[in-house]
C-alpha cells in the first residue's frame, strides 16, 4: 500500500462517517419530538455534511480519476464506503439517536483534537475548524445522555436499551488497523491510545452523570465499516440518499 492510498482511505473515512451520520439526523426532519429539537438536529447534521465535504473534496483531488466530492457521495456504491458502523444504524427512538450521536461525538472530537496538530497542513485546518463545531456538538448530546439517563424511570430504561443494542458497535471507535497505524507514524493521524483513553474517559463521565454502567469493552465484531462491510442499513440508507443524483446524473439547477 502507498502512503497516498492510505490517506485516501482516511479522508473516505472521515467523510463518510461524517456524512452518513449527517444524513440520518437529517431522518428527524418532521419527526422531531420538539420544533427546537428538530432545528437543532438539523444544524448539527448540516454541520456533518459541510465536514463530509472539506475531507471528500481532498480525497477526490488526491484520486485524481475526474470525479469530485459529490460523484464520491453520490454515485459510489455502498462497499466502496468506509464509514464506522455506528452512524449506520437506524435512528431509533430519541434516546437511540441521542447515545448514537454522543458515543459519535466522544470519539470524533478525539480524533479532530489530534489530527488539528497533523502534518498534512490541509487536514489540519479542516480538523481545526471541525473541531469548533465538534465541541458544541458533543456537549449538546453528553447533556442529553445524562438528562435522558437520570431522568425518570422510563427515559432511564430507554437510555439503558439504547446502550445495549450500540455498544457493540463502539469496538471500531477503539481500535486502530494498519492504515491508520501507518498514518500516525507519518504524523498524518493521532495515535489510536490518545484517541481511545480520551473517549473512553468522556463516556465514563457521562454515563456515571446519567446514571447509566458502562458495558465491558467490545472486543470484535464480525462486519467491519473500514474495509466496506456493512449492516444492512447502509444499503437502504443510500437508495434513498442517492435516489436524485442516479436518477438524473449530473443534473444542474
Amino acid at each position: 500500500m502507498t502512503a497516498q492510498h492510505d490517506l485516501i482511505e482516511y479522508l473516505l473515512r472521515l467523510g463518510d462517517s461524517a456524512l452518513i451520520q449527517g444524513q440520518r439526523l437529517c431522518e428527524w426532519c418532521g419527526r422531531a419530538p420538539a420544533l427546537e429539537e428538530e432545528l437543532a438536529l438539523m444544524n448539527v447534521g448540516l454541520d456533518l455534511v459541510g465536514q463530509a465535504r472539506n475531507w471528500l473534496e481532498y480525497a477526490a483531488e488526491l484520486l485524481n480519476d475526474g470525479h469530485d466530492a459529490d460523484h464520491l457521495a453520490f454515485r459510489r456504491d455502498e462497499r466502496a464506503y468506509r464509514n464506522l458502523l455506528l452512524v449506520e444504524q437506524p435512528n431509533g427512538d430519541f434516546a437511540v439517536t441521542m447515545t448514537k450521536q454522543f458515543l459519535y461525538d466522544a470519539w470524533h472530537f478525539q480524533v479532530l483534537h489530534g489530527l488539528s496538530s497533523s502534518t498534512d497542513a490541509r487536514i489540519a485546518g479542516i480538523a481545526a475548524k471541525a473541531l469548533k463545531e465538534v465541541t458544541y456538538h458533543l456537549r449538546r448530546s453528553s447533556e442529553w445522555v445524562q438528562r435522558l439517563g437520570d431522568g425518570t424511570e422510563h427515559s432511564h430504561q430507554r437510555m439503558l436499551t439504547a446502550v445495549q443494542e450500540l455498544w457493540r458497535f463502539s469496538v471500531e471507535l477503539v481500535n486502530a488497523d494498519d492504515v491508520e497505524q501507518r498514518l500516525f507514524e507519518a504524523g498524518i493521524a493521532p495515535a489510536q491510545q490518545d484517541v481511545t483513553a480520551g473517549w473512553q474517559a468522556k463516556v465514563a463521565d457521562t454515563f456515571a452523570r446519567a446514571t447509566l454502567p458502562v458495558p465491558e469493552a467490545a472486543s470484535h465484531f464480525y462486519l467491519s465499516g473500514r474495509r466496506g462491510l456493512h449492516t444492512e442499513h447502509l444499503g437502504l440508507l443510500l437508495a434513498e440518499m442517492q435516489f436524485l443524483q442516479r436518477a438524473y446524473p449530473d443534473a444542474s439547477w
